[in-house]
């Protein structure tokens, strides 16, 4: 075992819809494994417009895997549905913590797995949506999320650290001790990085090292969707433009007049950092779009050592006119089996 370095070294009601073909659905449920229809792809790319079609026409329940709609009160900056698009199918794992609490990693595997089970048992179609990678991977790779206890001492010097040093430094400490790690893990998520350095210095192991995965419990169809870089780019701007004409910078507002910190991991999520920077007078509206723009091209990126184009497991289509029909023909050939 390698030596382990010390804190001190360093300086985290829906409406009736279209069945899908009973026959299919039988023959999926009689495999060893139930159907998961996974869906993913990066920011902005058209996953939650995908979901919505395909889930109204197979018969089929929608759960979020992206860690930022979890927050109630966090929906303009996270693109979280609307209301409207939530009431045609049902949308599982969004709205379920406050700002100021947290959500670990384990407790999200078991929450997806139970309704999972459930969308099963009453023979719907689940379809796993979202682009935050480690919570795709823990459902459906049987992710065993290393079992460290918390120790407080050395989260508390790491916060020290964060808010002395800043985030960026904290997470090229990451780079430095688990490259892999923080590869995978934004700098701008706090909380996951302190995690991962924490697991580091109380095991002296890498936490990559640590992430038990067993085989998938799901027979797997993963779809991904994908659009030239510059047409993504485009979209970002566009969507950003949007949420702060429906009043991001109130949204932010409203959060920090009911109590919560603009220090919380939630708040570090991109775009609610650079309003809260504008609130305080430090940016402009505008240099706040800047840098939200530039943050989500760095994540656009990010999101791409998750889910490769280059993976044999993902059918990947370019999203355009009639694309929904193509992905519906593709599971449900993926759903048919011989008689």
């Amino acid at each position: 075992m390698q030596e382990k370095p010390s804190v001190k070294e360093l300086y985290k009601s829906v409406p009736e819809r279209q069945t899908i073909n009973p026959i299919i659905l039988k023959r999926s449920f009689m495999q060893s494994k139930p159907p998961l229809i996974l869906i993913v792809g990066p920011t902005a790319v058209g996953k939650t417009e995908l979901a919505i079609q395909l889930a109204k026409k197979m018969n089929g329940e929608i759960i979020s895997a992206d860690s930022r709609l979890f927050y109630r009160g966090m929906d303009i900056g996270t693109a979280k549905p609307s209301k409207e698009e939530m009431a045609q199918v049902p949308h599982y794992l969004i709205d379920i913590v406050d700002p100021d609490e947290t959500l670990s990693l384990a407790v999200f595997q078991q929450k997806a797995k139970e309704i999972i089970e459930d969308v099963h048992a009453r023979e719907k179609l689940p379809f796993l949506v979202g682009g935050t990678g480690q919570y795709v991977r823990a459902v459906t790779q049987g992710w065993t999320p290393p079992e460290v206890v918390a120790d407080e001492r050395v989260r508390g010097e790491l916060e020290k650290i964060k808010d002395e040093r800043g985030f960026e430094w904290l997470h090229a400490k990451l780079a430095q001790l688990d490259p892999e790690s923080a590869l995978k893990i934004d700098a701008r998520n706090v909380r996951r990085t302190i995690r991962a350095l924490e697991v580091i210095l109380t095991t002296g192991r890498k936490f990559s090292e640590q992430r038990g995965q067993g085989d998938s419990p799901y027979h797997l169809i993963t779809v991904g969707l994908m659009r030239p870089r510059e047409e993504l780019y485009q979209r970002v701007d566009e969507r950003i433009e949007a949420m702060f004409a429906a009043g991001f910078i109130d949204e932010v507002k409203s959060l920090l007049d009911s109590g919560y910190a603009a220090t919380l991991p939630s708040m570090s999520a991109i775009g609610y950092r650079e309003c809260v920077s504008v609130v305080q007078g430090q940016l402009t509206t505008e240099q706040a779009k800047v840098e939200m723009k530039r943050a989500t091209r760095v994540f656009v990126r990010r999101q791409a050592n998750w889910f490769k184009e280059s993976d044999p497991n993902i059918a990947w289509f370019k999203v355009k006119d009639g694309v929904s029909i193509d992905v519906e023909k593709h599971i449900r050939n993926q759903l048919t089996f011989d008689s």
